[in-house]
């Protein structure tokens, strides 16, 4: 599999490169800053490691570019370490936050973690409930013959309710399957997501769909 390194630290990058290799994983990196969103989407990458401090484009912008058109695996590694730096990531469709200095045998662990959930999820087929169709591989849902395309958060969260249609989905339970450890997710990030999801439902007809049980969860 390819993982292309965002890095403009050259030695932390050639180092990082030389221990995922080891690993049998291979390597792309670029300098071009300027163009590095084109040349991630060109690489046909499985995962993408980024910094958010970087030339001409910081993290976010780069994170926010690539959710337009790709779902791609996104782990941001960087040295900023707020809470709003996690959140913000998070907010813009990165699968995970790992922040520098880093144990690079966990950070091994979060990749394969990270392309673990993605082959499954790739694997999935359609999902249907009461006129909405959910397309995992295609990261889109369609109802009455509209469609509307979900980030990889939306996505996952739709299909959870969808797979535990009729029962409540507890927040806990919601996050543990998003993120794996709440550890790396507040209440806020989740809410965001839901309320997002119900807009773009919304924009094609859908809704009503994802309930509140105040205190519980959600549900369809």
């Amino acid at each position: 599999m390819n993982i292309f390194i965002v890095e403009d630290d050259y030695k932390l990058k050639e180092e990082l490169s030389i221990f995922l290799s080891s690993y049998g994983y291979s390597c792309k990196t670029s300098d071009d800053f300027k163009n590095i969103v084109s040349d991630i989407l060109n690489s046909n990458a499985s995962l993408v490691l980024l910094d958010i401090n970087l030339p001409y484009f910081d993290g976010y912008y780069i994170c926010r570019e690539i959710r337009k058109v790709s779902n791609i695996p996104i782990i941001v590694v960087t040295s900023r370490n707020t809470d709003m730096d996690e959140l913000m990531s998070m907010n813009l469709g990165a699968d995970d936050f790992v922040t520098k200095p880093y144990n690079t045998q966990i950070l091994l662990a979060r990749i394969n973690a990270v392309l673990k959930r993605t082959e499954k999820k790739e694997g999935a087929t359609e999902l249907k409930y009461k006129g909405l169709t959910v397309y995992p591989t295609k990261s889109m849902v369609s109802f009455d013959e509209k469609s509307v395309d979900l980030t990889k958060n939306e996505l996952n969260i739709l299909s959870i309710l969808l797979k535990n249609q009729g029962n409540i989905v507890s927040r806990n339970d919601l996050m543990d399957e998003l993120w794996q450890s709440d550890e790396f997710v507040d209440d806020n990030t989740l809410t965001v997501n839901v309320n997002r999801l119900r807009k773009k439902l919304e924009e094609i007809g859908a809704t009503g769909y994802v309930k509140t049980k105040r205190g519980q969860g959600y549900m369809l």
